[in-house]
């Protein structure tokens, strides 16, 4: 017998689950649809930075402000753990130094970053001088930190419970067409179907997916625990993210840091690295990343890259790090935009993320998707 919703959405990951939050708080019907037991894709492979200041000026830098605010609710609605104090990036060379320099002068003006830079006393000042190493550090006032672990459940717990959304975990979608979903729990059908797929491009709307190229960017990652007290409660970047992030890349400053890191340390260019650390509530430390990319993520690691990281993590964090778990990320990326929305027909679409900021600009990018689907 056919179930019926007023929305449909396969996939549980943050995008799936910020649809069903932005449809449900509406008074809609909403079921989701997980194939597996828990969502195991990249909403709880990340770092759980929800980043504003890293976005680049426009649209994307708007949905990270709007999604803060929506995280903020959750926060309190859900009971969700989130750091709201923002994240340091250090400044490791005169080159990186000048970036941000430039970034606060001029970028962070115009566009509103809420950044503050700290050198002399107060970067002595800051975790008692554990970063004092540095030449700067750029504290951005908007980024927030969570444990996704925990936070995807949590939501999927409070969307389940106060907003009536229906979940099917273990639960294959095969089929899809305007209207009706075929799953291994039935078929289901409603008038608005909405496929957040993640990296899975084979399985639904293949064609329409294909045709914008898309591939997968895989990342190498670490949980390990420092050998000092750190007591850390920022989530911690480096200069390296300034040539990845749209805030600072495009900056004529940014060429002289590229330029240093392809001679100085080559390795870190040909393997993607950008080190990333988040605190858990737990005084651990998730730490990466590498990016690798391609039409499929191979399941093979290299120790050399965990390696490379772990080595800049210890000269980031002053102290040594005992590794205790290992993994894998895997997020789509390389479409033609940062993110796609794809209607194939009528009732039936596809919100895709072709960057790993699903976490920093999905729970907007949903509301908006949503409020246009509806026609408001």
């Amino acid at each position: 017998m056919t179930q019926h919703s007023d929305i449909l959405i396969v996939g549980a990951g943050i995008l799936g689950l910020s649809h069903a939050y932005a449809a449900a708080r509406r008074g809609l019907k909403v079921s989701v649809f997980e194939r597996s037991e828990t969502p195991l894709g990249a909403s709880v492979r990340n770092f759980g930075q929800a980043l504003v200041t890293g976005q680049p000026p426009g649209p994307m830098l708007e949905l990270a402000k709007a999604s803060r605010d929506i995280w903020g609710q959750w926060a309190q609605l859900a009971g969700l753990q989130l750091k709201r104090n923002g994240s340091y990036l250090f400044a490791r060379t005169e080159a990186e130094e000048d970036l941000l320099e430039a970034f606060c002068a001029g970028r962070a003006v115009e566009h509103d970053y809420r950044v503050d830079l700290l050198r002399g006393s107060a970067l002595r000042d800051l975790y008692g001088g554990q970063f004092r190493h540095h030449r700067a550090a750029l504290h951005g006032l908007e980024d927030q930190q969570l444990y996704s672990r925990e936070a995807i459940p949590a939501l999927i717990d409070y969307l389940r419970r106060e907003l009536g959304v229906e979940f099917h975990f273990s639960t294959l979608v095969r089929d899809i067409e305007p209207g009706r979903v075929h799953s291994t729990a039935g078929v289901f059908s409603a008038g608005q179907i909405i496929v957040c797929s993640g990296h899975d491009y084979q399985t639904l709307l293949a064609g329409p997916i294909a045709e914008l190229n898309p591939q997968v960017c895989r990342l190498q990652m670490l949980r390990a625990r420092p050998q000092v007290n750190l007591n850390l409660q920022h989530a911690l970047l480096t200069g390296l993210s300034c040539v990845h992030y749209g805030a600072f890349a495009d900056l004529p400053e940014a060429a002289a840091v590229q330029a240093q890191i392809v001679r100085e340390t080559p390795y870190l260019h040909e393997n993607g690295i950008h080190l990333l650390i988040s605190p858990t509530p737990y005084g651990e430390l998730i730490i990466g990343d590498s990016h690798h990319y391609g039409n499929d993520a191979s399941p093979f690691n290299a120790e050399q890259v965990d390696d490379y990281m772990i080595e800049l993590a210890e000269q980031t964090l002053g102290c040594k790090i005992k590794v205790v778990e290992r993994w894998q990320g895997v997020y789509g990326s390389r479409g033609p935009a940062p993110f796609s929305f794809l209607r194939p027909a009528g009732g039936l679409s596809a919100a895709l993320m072709h960057s790993g900021v699903g976490m920093s600009v999905g729970p907007a990018m949903a509301e908006r998707n949503v409020a246009i689907l509806l026609g408001e």
